[in-house]
């Protein structure tokens, strides 16, 4: 059986996670890829729309609901103590799978550094890959990281999107 790709984008909260997402998921559309992103929300979310009607009958008493058409589906299951591991199996067909978060986690990933933000890491570091920022030589100069891990400009997705899918963190 082969194993997942799965690589997480880490960072404090407003970091930039969501944006070099959103530009990598473009580059990998584009060599014709299938990813999947699981985000972890530390509050409880609202799954739905108010005034749908999955909506209402999740307020009424269901513990979960599905709508579906043609080309996709939605299902929402409350259940408690879900984990990333388990997410993963809904998405068999994925040649990678990032997740958004999981600074602790031991999944290999690119930490995000942003000025004004952040100035030091907080991931674990041993399954720190990279860093993405956009702090100057001088900055990154004073941060106490590992030696031998690279540094990626922030807004230099494709370099961000080849490293990712290189063989580097297998």
């Amino acid at each position: 059986m082969e194993r997942k790709r799965i690589f997480a984008i880490s960072g404090v909260k407003n970091s930039g996670k969501t944006t070099l997402i959103c530009k990598l998921l473009e580059i990998f559309k584009e060599k014709g890829l299938k990813v999947a992103v699981l985000k972890h929300d530390g509050h409880d979310f609202e799954p739905d729309v108010p005034g749908t009607d999955t909506y209402r009958q999740l307020q009424a008493g269901a513990y979960g609901t599905a709508v579906f058409s043609a080309g996709k589906y939605m299902l929402v299951k409350q259940q408690p103590q879900i984990s990333e591991s388990e997410l993963v199996e809904f998405f068999p067909e994925a040649d990678l799978i990032l997740l958004e978060g999981f600074k602790y986690s031991d999944y290999p990933k690119i930490e995000i550094i942003r000025k004004g933000n952040s100035m030091m890491s907080v991931c674990n570091p041993e399954r720190l890959m990279a860093i993405a920022t956009n702090l100057d030589a001088e900055e990154r100069d004073t941060l106490p990281i590992l030696e031998k891990i690279p540094f990626f400009e922030l807004d230099n997705a494709k370099s961000i999107a080849e490293f990712i899918l290189s063989d580097y963190f297998h």
